[in-house]
């Protein structure tokens, strides 16, 4: 996607990352599946599944005779969420993270703080020592934790939630960021390869958010738009301001994963104009996440690193259609 949207993407965004920064253009993982559990973990602890133990999002234990969630721990309680997502934390996790060390190393003075949409994306990155996670419950449109961070959600976190963004998000239609005949570089926005939103006929712009969300899962439906990229940098940006991040004499850690574009390539595909139209938009939310990091705490007082857990292999239909060898 950085290439293929390059000429797309304006210059404070990732071009800034990589214009200021270092790319590195040939990483890889050594095992697989490469998802999103042990994508995380993998990144953060510097080891593979077979010794970190988060060997996929989920798995058979047969030491308990049951299927197990990565992040599940029956343990511990939601704090924000009655509900069921709020029994998550770090336990299954066998090794230290980068963040761990950082706390270790300076006698936990450092404050690291993990946000996603996705528990697991914010739970592993933040390690065993972190000072807390914090997840979207889709149920309720809401940042949550559990019990094995805090017993109660901070005031700034409450006041986050009570500001209903997420709602404010799905309460218009989602329209392509530039005119739709500048999306070159994807297919055709009504093609054969993308799933259907309950409620469409077509799998086309505009999307009528406010309709769609009555038969696709409510307030959980911003997962598969481009704003809860922008959900999530909203409440990452609260965070650094309320928690005081890198106003201390230690290094602070917070370690934030953007969910979306993961949903919308489940849902419509690498080639979609959803997609590409997600990237447009997660660029803008970089360059103002990037902005307000320099104004905040000065450049020169941050290191940032940006990387994906996984990635999204083409839709074999569609490769078939190409002729070339392709199947689930």
């Amino acid at each position: 996607y950085i290439y293929r949207y390059w000429n797309k993407f304006g210059s404070d965004g990732f071009k800034r990352l990589i214009n200021e920064g270092y790319f590195c253009k040939n990483t890889n993982y050594n095992y697989v599946p490469t998802y999103t559990g042990p994508g995380h973990t993998s990144i953060y602890t510097g080891t593979t599944p077979s010794v970190h133990g988060i060997i996929a999002n989920d798995w058979y234990d047969k030491k308990n005779g049951k299927d197990l969630y990565c992040a599940q721990d029956d343990k511990e309680s939601g704090v924000g969420s009655a509900s069921p997502e709020g029994k998550r934390s770090p336990v299954n996790m066998l090794t230290t993270t980068i963040t761990d060390e950082l706390r270790l190393s300076n006698n936990m003075q450092s404050k690291v703080i993990g946000i996603a949409l996705k528990d697991r994306s914010a739970i592993f990155p933040a390690g065993h020592t972190a000072n807390a996670a914090y997840w979207y419950d889709g149920a309720i449109g809401s940042f949550i934790t559990s019990t094995y961070y805090m017993k109660d959600l901070p005031t700034w976190v409450s006041d986050f939630n009570k500001s209903e963004l997420a709602k404010k998000y799905l309460s218009s239609q989602w329209t392509t960021l530039l005119p739709i005949e500048q999306y070159t570089e994807s297919l055709p926005d009504d093609n054969k390869y993308e799933t259907l939103m309950k409620g469409e006929t077509k799998p086309v712009f505009p999307h009528n958010l406010p309709e769609l969300m009555k038969t696709n899962g409510g307030l959980n439906l911003l997962r598969s738009t481009p704003f809860g990229n922008s959900l999530t940098k909203d409440f990452a940006m609260d965070a650094i301001k309320n928690e005081n991040l890198g106003k201390g004499t230690a290094t602070d850690f917070l370690a934030i994963s953007f969910s979306s574009p993961d949903y919308i390539g489940h849902s419509y595909g690498p080639n979609s104009v959803e997609q590409e139209d997600d990237y447009l938009r997660l660029d803008a939310d970089l360059a103002e996440l990037f902005m307000f990091l320099d104004t905040q705490l000065g450049r020169e007082n941050v290191l940032l690193f940006l990387t994906a857990d996984h990635a999204a292999p083409e839709v074999p239909n569609y490769l078939t259609d190409l002729k070339i060898p392709s199947g689930y």
